[in-house]
């Protein structure tokens, strides 16, 4: 990759990864760059960020999640990890494809700490992106190996959230 491509982490157990990513894609589309969003993990087609896409042409957003995690144990761990497993493909996809500006792995960060990838495989899907890319990973728990492949790394804390008072997740903020 050269010094003009960019890999970003927003990870830690705070609220607002995913937004800061989005909020980076909104960004591109300003200025006409193109963006492929795969989503890892989360599965749930009413979140705002996909309600919203019909206005946003230069937004991709693909869901290959299957939603919250079971244990590993669980017989359905192993449809997390294929459709894990099928979202990296579809990353690499969109990392190739020179229509996309931007590519945002959202979740995958997590997806590696959880055991449904492989952390090598994501850094060399990540080192195979196009040199004047810009690529971000969100998700908690990112690897030491996904810190030290990227160029800036955030990390969110939690200090409060509403939900440990009893507010539900609601349209706007967490949806």
């Amino acid at each position: 990759m050269s010094a003009s491509s960019r890999i970003l982490i927003f990870t830690g157990d705070g609220k607002g990864k995913t937004t800061a990513a989005l909020g980076m894609a909104f960004r591109a589309a300003g200025h006409g760059i193109r963006t492929c969003v795969i989503q890892f993990i989360k599965a749930d087609a009413k979140v705002g960020e996909l309600l919203v896409l019909p206005k946003f042409q230069l937004i991709e957003i693909i869901q290959t999640g299957l939603g919250f995690l079971p244990k590993p144990t669980d017989p359905a761990w192993l449809r997390h990890q294929a459709a894990a497993e099928a979202g990296l493909r579809k990353a690499q996809e969109a990392l190739a494809d020179t229509r996309f500006g931007l590519v945002i792995l959202d979740e995958v960060c997590l997806a590696v700490a959880r055991g449904l990838l492989k952390e090598d495989a994501v850094i060399a899907a990540v080192r195979q992106a196009r040199a004047d890319s810009r690529v971000v990973l969100t998700g908690r728990g990112a690897t030491a190996g996904l810190i030290a492949m990227a160029d800036t790394v955030t990390e969110m804390q939690c200090v409060k959230h509403g939900m440990q008072s009893g507010i539900s997740a609601q349209e706007g903020v967490e949806l």
